[in-house]
């Protein structure tokens, strides 16, 4: 079972800009499927689901897709091969745009950032796009594959990262999760590899 989370700090900064409204932290293993080495994209865009699923209206009885299913929408676009379904193939940035707006009609901003040294260039419109719509972003790389989940940013010099590779029990409480390593906040951009690009996938629908 997925901890929900629906207040992400604990704390009041005006420093900080992050996530608004209610969402579910998948990870590995979460759903008794283990797809431990390759779910991460996966894991970070279930949140992400959840999330729209929690803030937009015409879509609350909707569920959270699972992997197949996930994979399923995308071989139905014609964007992969029937042989992905059931794979152990990751997906990134991409192709959560695809199944953001197949599943709910959210658009959503792809952000290339060229590599990790830059991510500091990018703080700003990362701080603009939490107070314009609240929503998590996801977040992929190619030398850092590690799919992550960006809650937050903190005085333009660090990010709230969700890290879907938790494989253990599903977090009972989020004061749990705030212990952990699963849920920390990372400076930019010594926090990340500067030979790496990284992409962005920023949901546009607004919470209210």
């Amino acid at each position: 079972m997925s901890l929900k989370i629906d207040q992400v700090l604990d704390e009041i900064d005006d420093t900080i800009d992050n996530v608004r409204g209610i969402l579910y932290f998948y990870h590995y293993n979460c759903d008794e499927q283990d797809d431990r080495g390759w779910g991460c994209g996966y894991r970070t865009l279930q949140t992400l689901c959840s999330w729209v699923i929690n803030n937009k209206q015409e879509y609350s009885s909707s569920i959270v897709p699972s992997i197949t299913n996930i994979q399923e929408i995308l071989v139905n676009l014609e964007d992969k091969p029937v042989s992905f379904i059931r794979s152990n193939q990751w997906i990134g940035t991409c192709e959560a745009t695809m199944i953001l707006s197949q599943l709910y009609d959210v658009d959503c901003k792809i952000m290339h950032i060229s590599n990790g040294g830059d991510l500091l260039n990018y703080m700003s419109l990362l701080s603009k796009h939490f107070r314009d719509f609240g929503s998590p972003v996801m977040m992929g790389g190619d030398a850092d594959a590690a799919s992550k989940c960006i809650l937050a940013v903190r005085s333009n010099k660090q990010l709230l990262i969700l890290d879907p590779h938790y494989s253990g029990p599903s977090f009972t409480a989020i004061n749990k999760l705030r212990e952990s390593t699963s849920l920390r906040w990372y400076n930019v951009p010594n926090d990340f590899i500067s030979s790496s690009f990284y992409n962005l996938c920023l949901p546009q629908f607004k919470k209210l």
